[in-house]
């Protein structure tokens, strides 16, 4: 059975009047589904992505909207915007992209922290931050609270990604104590679903295009260590009640699904709803990959009203039939392009 939602605590009536939102990030696979509800609850919304990760065809569906616009930009950059609201999502989010360009992710997440709360600084906007769960690093408690500090190492191969990310919280909090900044934190655990780039190098998407490409499934470790997913509706729903919390709610508040499951078990769940016969291989687990990875979400509970509600057999199915058209469209498109 689904959770029920409820309204979260200290939550206002919608205003009359359209609020000015600029997604960071809006093209990629969060981003997008942030500006199509934002836009379908009739907000006007600014999608701001330099492309690197982000994708147009994540925007086509919904690019003709008339309260919609889109800008190329890089947040490493200063923008010059009036607005009401600010989701910072701009910054490569798999270890694929991340470690691409690590110098550049590191700058994206803080220097981009910086320009997005001078903005919020100069127009008195509320501006949320897309932090990770990736700020634990690999974890010795778990699940993992809100007061748990850590166990990152600064040096490694995702250190880009974990301190960038931790070095952006420190900013809000500091914009928010210096100058009163309106801030707001989510830190984010393992999502999922459509949009997901297919060669981003997560477990689902990697498990899910292998399986449906009849390719050897590729586990990394014993598959022992466990995940947490969430639905990226979900996930959309926790953030946009994050930011409507009252002014005293600064965060972080943990957003994800707190029901662990092992990788091993993701692979095998996936290869019986796509029915294929795929079989499991492994490799040498990553540098610092982390073995245990669960939120404790007291707090969303208590201060959202907010809790997962796709159950991850629902959530799996939507996602392997948006890989399957993926897919099929891009061996149609091969097809058509060959002589």
């Amino acid at each position: 059975m689904e959770a029920q939602r409820t309204e979260p605590a200290g939550a206002t009536a919608e205003a009359v009047t359209p609020r000015r939102i600029v997604v960071t990030g809006g093209a990629g696979f969060l981003g997008s589904h942030l500006c199509e509800r934002l836009a379908r609850d009739g907000q006007d919304v600014l999608s701001v992505d330099n492309y690197f990760t982000g994708r147009k065809d994540n925007l086509a569906t919904f690019l003709g909207q008339p309260r919609f616009e889109t800008l190329r930009h890089d947040v490493t950059f200063p923008l010059y915007v009036e607005v009401d609201e600010i989701y910072n999502l701009a910054c490569p989010a798999s270890p694929v992209h991340y470690q691409f360009d690590p110098v550049q992710t590191t700058k994206t997440s803080v220097v981009g922290a910086i320009n997005m709360l001078g903005l919020a600084k100069r127009t008195k906007a509320k501006v949320l931050q897309a932090s990770t769960s990736e700020v634990y690093g690999d974890p010795e408690i778990n699940p993992q609270t809100e007061e748990y500090r850590g166990n990152v190492n600064p040096l490694g191969p995702r250190a880009c990604y974990d301190e960038g990310k931790r070095c952006a919280e420190t900013l809000f909090f500091d914009y928010h104590r210096q100058h009163g900044t309106r801030i707001k934190v989510a830190r984010i655990f393992n999502t999922y679903g459509p949009r997901m780039h297919p060669s981003d190098g997560r477990v689902v998407s990697n498990f899910i295009v292998q399986a449906l490409q009849g390719r050897e499934l590729t586990i990394y470790g014993d598959g022992s260590q466990t995940r947490a997913f969430c639905y990226v509706d979900d996930m959309i729903e926790g953030l946009v009640r994050l930011m409507q919390t009252p002014e005293g709610v600064t965060g972080p508040v943990n957003l994800g699904n707190p029901h662990e499951i092992t990788v091993r078990e993701l692979a095998e769940r996936i290869i019986a709803l796509t029915g294929s016969r795929a079989r499991i291989v492994h490799r040498p687990l990553p540098a610092d990959d982390p073995t245990r990875r669960c939120p404790d979400i007291g707090l969303a509970r208590r201060l959202l009203g907010w809790e997962p509600a796709i159950p991850l057999e629902i959530g799996l199915e939507r996602t392997i039939a948006y890989f399957d058209r993926t897919i099929a469209g891009s061996d149609n498109k091969a097809a058509r392009a060959t002589p």
